[in-house]
């Protein structure tokens, strides 16, 4: 039954920290008292003299080596610019950066991630792009995908990329215990979930057929986007529907109940687990939610298998344009920064510059620039290629850009997640766990404004 629709050089510098990344947004709570917003006065201009700034990212070596590449790349073209490079690894990133935006002391330019962008533009921290669009111009990612870098309809970051929310599909697990691939061009959720459970019932439970969602912002952001509400409005305010929500959890349950997807044990046990150890590279599920950016991870992570993917399930009451582009990270500037032109202008360089796309390739996420998707496509392997299709594709459907997630959400996925996994044990029914998430979130929301 269906559910109701309810090294460089000497500059380098290795950054680490052990406070979790609620600690940093919970410091960020205290910027507006700390002399920030008070960096340049009048019109930014380009120096003529010698100027230093920073620039602050977090990733792996390769990002790393990636990134100091393209630095030197923009250092011979701007002589008198020395870009200081600072990175670390995701946990330490964003508590140092909490401390040091505290202090005054926040790099001039940063990379960002989509849950803490309105933190910081809100409090001014981060400088209002507008302000130096004579030397950025970002024009070539499109409307789309800029939205996505909009507070309170001014301009603070820059996307790198944007990918979109897609369905994988071991299609040899489906030939293997003779099931027919489901038809994905017009399936709808009863299809895919009477396909999961026929590849249940043929390797008598052996393989489960779907990976249910474990409560992550983008399922629920595009479960929203196809009933026809946002999880947050324009203001900031909390603004997805408790029906939609249950709705949201309701299709997990339907999904377990069915046999179309493990039970709560298999479930909790591998939620947790690295990309390699799931459910959906070990062949212990044949179908699942991910960021169609991640696709070519699983093909490579499990080789013996085939993949495809393909777009999310829909009613005929589904809303059109339901998905959207989920930003990658961005690129922001301190409104601390004594040197707005030349950080805009580094920007400008990262966004802009063919060099820096063939360096970054898709490190960063599928770029944003057309320019740079052209430039690698011939180099990328093919499920990075699948990827890239598929994402545009969806893309000429999407209608708007999701609002940002406002200051006192940016643990909404730890949130969503702990609720889930009270849904998936039956610890609550999805309307009670809808009220609870919705009471708690909204709390934590209107403290932070």
């Amino acid at each position: 039954m269906r559910r109701t629709t309810t090294g460089r050089r000497g500059a380098r510098r290795l950054v680490r920290g052990a406070f979790t990344a609620g600690t940093a947004v919970t410091l960020a709570t205290a910027l507006a008292a700390c002399g920030i917003g008070e960096g340049f006065e009048g019109e930014p201009e380009l120096s003529d003299g010698k100027v230093t700034i920073s620039v602050n990212w977090w990733g792996a070596d390769a990002r790393t080596r990636a990134t100091e590449a393209a630095i030197e790349l923009f250092e011979d073209e701007h002589p008198n610019i020395d870009v200081e490079p600072q990175f670390a690894d995701w946990s330490g990133y964003w508590d140092r950066l909490a401390t040091t935006t505290a202090a005054g002391e926040m790099p001039d330019v940063s990379q960002f991630d989509q849950l803490y962008l309105a933190a910081y533009a809100q409090r001014g921290a981060l400088l209002d792009l507008g302000r130096v669009s004579e030397f950025l111009d970002p024009s070539v990612l499109g409307d789309q995908l800029l939205d996505s870098g909009r507070v309170r309809g001014s301009l603070y970051a820059v996307p790198t990329g944007g990918t979109a929310s897609a369905i994988i599909i071991n299609t040899t697990l489906f030939e293997q215990y003779g099931v027919p691939v489901p038809d994905t061009e017009h399936w709808t959720w009863e299809d895919f979930e009477e396909a999961g459970r026929a590849l249940t019932e043929a390797s008598d439970g052996e393989v489960h057929g779907i990976s249910p969602w474990g409560g992550d912002a983008i399922t629920l952001t595009v479960w929203a986007r196809q009933h026809g509400a946002q999880v947050f409005d324009d203001e900031g305010n909390v603004a997805l529907p408790a029906d939609v929500l249950a709705g949201y959890w309701q299709e997990v349950r339907d999904l377990i109940d069915s046999g179309a997807a493990p039970g709560s044990t298999q479930l909790a046990e591998t939620g947790g687990l690295p990309l390699d150890q799931g459910d959906l590279v070990t062949g212990r599920t044949a179908m699942g939610f991910i960021p169609a950016g991640m696709f070519n991870a699983y093909q490579s992570a499990a080789p013996d298998y085939g993949f495809t993917i393909a777009d999310w399930p829909t009613d005929p009451d589904t809303h059109e344009g339901f998905q959207y582009l989920k930003p990658s990270m961005y690129w922001a500037i301190s409104s601390t920064t004594q040197h707005p032109a030349e950080a805009a202008l580094l920007i400008d360089f990262f966004t802009n510059d063919p060099r820096v796309g063939e360096l970054f390739g898709v490190d960063r996420g599928e770029p944003g620039n057309p320019r740079f998707r052209e430039l690698i496509e011939s180099d990328l392997d093919p499920g990075t290629r699948e990827a890239m299709a598929f994402s545009s594709r969806v893309t000429a459907d999407i209608r708007d850009t999701p609002p940002i997630t406002p200051p006192g959400a940016s643990d909404l996925e730890t949130v969503l997640g702990r609720y889930n996994q009270q849904v998936i044990f039956g610890d609550a029914s999805p309307e009670e766990a809808a009220e609870d998430f919705l009471n708690e979130l909204n709390d934590s929301v209107r403290a932070a404004g």
